[in-house]
């Protein structure tokens, strides 16, 4: 095993306030910008490398086998069983680009704000095709396993789901920038698995619900000229007192 390391080693990852090249913002820095300013310049500026985490592999695997399922309606053009369950003429969206879409690490969706000169990419579930709308439509696959009722507000309405949201506006946000008509209304395939059954029998049963967002990326624009300014920045922005990072490092330097 290898000495662990706490900067980064590739150049990339660091801006540089001197280089005329896009720097390139991934939806979930983006996300840790609006989090926490201070972590987001430490990375970002600094290079200063956060613990790295497995991944997780349920949610992985629940991931990959919906993008499966709903490629098999995809190349049929047909409608899913959840589209037709909750009324909605859609059908899988269709575009030779999808697999680059969904893979954030070779691609993903992305645009240059000219603005700013950042590129912002992330990588997308999937989308639909809206029939009577022509437009659009975003969706999320997010697994779990909780006992409470999954209804709309309940859902949209809980504290650690704020970054739910904001990625959704991001992915809207980016694909209309691609020149797409994209629709204000998005979804997230929720899949909860059900923990009440007496035996595992090597199985895990899922229920499935459609949360509908109405997504709203008026905010993006002007976060995104406050994130440049944080980058230019010659000093470290301020502890956020809320972060979670920010306490641990502080409380880290009592010791040494």
């Amino acid at each position: 095993m290898k000495d662990a390391t706490s900067f980064r080693t590739r150049k990339n990852s660091i801006y540089d306030k001197k280089s005329n090249s896009p720097f390139k913002i991934s939806r979930s820095k983006f996300f840790n910008f609006l989090s926490c300013k201070r972590c987001f310049y430490l990375d970002r500026v600094k290079g200063l490398k956060e613990p790295s985490m497995p991944g997780w592999a349920l949610n992985i695997a629940v991931d990959e086998l919906l993008k499966k399922e709903f490629d098999l309606y995809r190349k049929e053009q047909k409608p899913h069983p959840i589209m037709i369950k909750y009324n909605l003429d859609f059908v899988p969206y269709q575009h030779k680009d999808l697999v680059v879409w969904r893979n954030s690490l070779k691609g993903g969706i992305s645009y240059l704000d000219e603005k700013t000169n950042l590129i912002i990419h992330g990588g997308i579930d999937d989308i639909w095709f809206d029939c009577k709308t022509k437009k659009l439509v975003v969706v999320d696959y997010k697994a779990q396993s909780s006992t409470y009722p999954i209804t709309v507000s309940s859902y949209l309405d809980a504290e650690w789901h704020l970054s739910y949201k904001l990625q959704m506006d991001i992915y809207v946000h980016i694909l209309r920038k691609m020149n797409f008509k994209v629709s204000n209304l998005s979804y997230f395939y929720v899949c909860n698995g059900v923990k009440t059954n007496d035996k595992f029998e090597n199985k895990i049963d899922f229920t499935t619900t459609l949360i509908p967002y109405h997504v709203d990326t008026s905010w993006i624009e002007g976060k995104l000229s406050e994130m440049k300014d944080v980058l230019n920045s010659q000093s470290v922005p301020e502890i956020e007192k809320k972060c979670e990072k920010c306490a641990y490092l502080k409380g880290g330097k009592n010791f040494f």
